[in-house]
């Protein structure tokens, strides 16, 4: 188990307000994109990697939101440099082309620095996590807490306890793991019916209770993704 990611994911796992894989991605999007706009701008060897890789929207769009424009300016300046040398080379006649710079160009656009390195670190904190499970009775006891886990992190997690596990391990996994995720599951779509049932003129006078906001809830358990605000919804009584 590498020590570099047991602080993470138990710092990760103390809480369980959300899925606590989709807090460490969070950090790990934010600390990669503080980085390229900052300390490792300047690298020779990281410069060569983002001018060939460049970013996708969703990162683009936060380095932008992160209004250090210079700095994101040299690195775009640097990239088209990189992205004008792969999809207009002056040599090639047009019909040579077409097939060769359409490859290119898509491999341009689908490529992305950050999400490399994100992906990296964060199939690690799953590894590590599953380490953690069999290692540590304290986090196991963590883990058995979680108020849920986002349905692909969810499977992702099962994916890599079963890579991992020991046999005599992972059928206690898998019961606790069952266990957060059912019993949420199940709470949620009590939630989302009572949402619906709120327009019924029957229930206009019933407490909304834990419903306002099932909804968003819903497709935050189902994708991962915050659909409204980065923050999770205040509980109603």
């Amino acid at each position: 188990m590498e020590k570099i990611y047991t602080i993470p994911v138990n710092e990760a796992f103390e809480t369980s307000g959300s899925c606590p894989f989709c807090r460490m991605k969070q950090q790990l999007e934010d600390r990669e994109v503080d980085l390229i706009l900052g300390a490792s701008m300047m690298e020779p060897d990281v410069r060569i990697k983002t001018n060939e890789k460049g970013f996708c929207a969703r990162h683009f769009k936060k380095m932008f939101a992160a209004q250090k424009r210079l700095p994101l300016g040299l690195i775009l300046e640097s990239h088209l440099d990189q992205v004008k040398k792969e999809i207009a080379p002056p040599a090639l006649s047009l019909k040579d082309k077409t097939a060769s710079v359409a490859e290119k160009a898509e491999k341009q656009a689908c490529s992305c620095y950050v999400c490399d390195r994100v992906e990296f670190h964060w199939g690690k904190m799953f590894e590590t996590a599953c380490l953690l499970w069999e290692s540590d009775p304290a986090f196991r006891k963590k883990t058995e807490a979680q108020r849920y886990f986002c349905l692909p992190c969810y499977a992702r997690f099962l994916k890599t306890a079963k890579l991992m596990l020991n046999k005599k391990t992972l059928p206690d996994f898998l019961k606790a793991a069952d266990g957060v995720e059912s019993g949420y599951l199940a709470s949620l779509k009590d939630d989302v019916s009572f949402f619906c049932r709120k327009f019924d003129y029957r229930y206009a006078d019933e407490p909304w209770g834990n419903a306002r906001d099932a909804v968003e809830r819903a497709l935050r358990f189902l994708t991962g993704e915050d659909t409204v605000e980065n923050k999770e919804p205040k509980r109603e009584s």
